[in-house]
C-alpha cells in the first residue's frame, strides 16, 4: 500500500503533471495540497477516468486539499471538528487493508508568514487543535497516517542552511515543538525510519534558482502510527516533478506499507 503526499501549488496548472505522475507511480492514495480551486470545479472526471475515487475539499484561490484513491473512502472528516476555520486544510478517510482499515489524513498545516504576523499565532492554535484531536482519532483508528504540508522543518539536517534560517518561520522553536507534540502521540517520521542518501528536501523556492542550488526544505511530511510504521519498508522523495517546466515547488513524498 502505497501512501504519497504533494502539495501542487494549484491544480489547474499542475493537472496534467498531476495525472502524468498517478499513471507512473499508481499509488493507492495521493494526497494534495493547495488545490486552489473551489469544489465545483476539481476535475473528478480526470481522476475517474483512471479509475480513482476523490474526496476533496476546495477553497477558492487558496488552500484546498483532496484525497485521490484506488480504492473508496469512508468516514470522510473536513476539516477539524475542535477548531472553527473558513480556510481548507484537512481531509481524512479510511480506506481497506489486509490489516484493517487505515484512517488517512491529508493535511495543508499552516505557513505562519512570519514570527511577528496574526497567521503565526493562528499556525500554532491550529497545530494545538490537530495535536487534540489526533490523539482522539488515534484512539479510534490504530492504523493511522497522517500526510501533507507540514510547514515544517523538524531538525537542522531538514535545512539546507540552519545558520541562515535561525529560528524563523517554519524552523523556530514553537513549530518544531508542535511537531514533536505530534510524535509524542504515538507517530513516526517515516522518512527518518530509514537510513537515507542524498537532498532530504522536498520543497525549493521558485526564487534564486533554490531547486538548481538544492537550496531546500524538508516540510512534506508522512506521520505514521505505531501499527503501520511496523509496516512500513520505504518513504521516498520524488525530486523528478519538481524539475518539469512550471512545476510545483514541493516534491512528492511516497511512504511504502507492505501487509505480506
Amino acid at each position: 500500500m502505497k501512501l504519497t503526499t504533494w502539495n501542487v501549488n494549484s491544480l489547474n496548472v499542475r493537472l496534467p503533471q498531476v495525472l502524468d505522475w498517478l499513471k507512473a507511480n499508481p499509488v493507492d492514495v495521493l494526497c494534495l495540497q493547495e488545490l486552489k480551486l473551489p469544489d465545483e470545479r476539481f476535475p473528478l472526471e480526470a481522476f475517474q477516468e483512471m479509475g480513482y475515487h476523490a474526496h476533496w475539499a476546495g477553497q477558492k484561490t487558496y488552500n484546498g486539499v483532496a484525497l485521490i484513491s484506488r480504492e473508496p473512502g469512508t468516514d470522510v472528516q473536513r476539516n477539524l471538528p475542535n477548531y472553527e476555520d473558513p480556510q481548507q486544510r484537512l481531509l481524512a478517510a479510511t480506506y481497506p487493508s489486509p490489516d484493517g482499515p487505515v484512517r488517512v489524513i491529508c493535511a495543508y498545516c499552516p505557513n505562519g508568514q512570519s514570527l511577528e504576523s496574526e497567521k503565526y499565532t493562528y499556525k500554532l492554535e491550529w497545530f494545538a487543535a490537530l495535536h487534540d484531536w489526533l490523539e482522539k482519532e488515534l484512539q479510534q483508528y490504530p492504523r493511522l497516517a497522517i500526510l501533507g504540508d507540514y510547514n515544517i522543518a523538524p531538525a537542522d539536517q531538514d535545512v539546507y542552511d540552519p545558520v541562515k534560517w535561525g529560528v524563523d518561520v517554519l524552523v523556530s522553536p514553537p513549530e518544531r515543538a508542535a511537531f514533536e507534540r505530534l510524535l509524542a502521540l504515538g507517530l513516526h517520521d517515516a522518512y527518518r525510519l530509514f537510513e537515507q542518501s542524498g537532498s532530504p528536501f522536498t520543497w525549493w523556492d521558485y526564487r534564486r534558482f533554490a531547486f538548481r542550488r538544492d537550496a531546500g526544505l524538508r516540510i512534506d511530511h508522512a506521520l505514521l502510527s505505531d501499527a503501520l510504521k511496523a509496516r512500513c519498508t520505504a518513504c521516498d522523495i520524488d525530486r523528478e516533478p519538481r524539475a518539469n517546466e512550471q512545476p510545483s515547488d514541493h516534491a512528492p513524498v511516497t511512504a511504502t506499507l507492505s501487509f505480506s
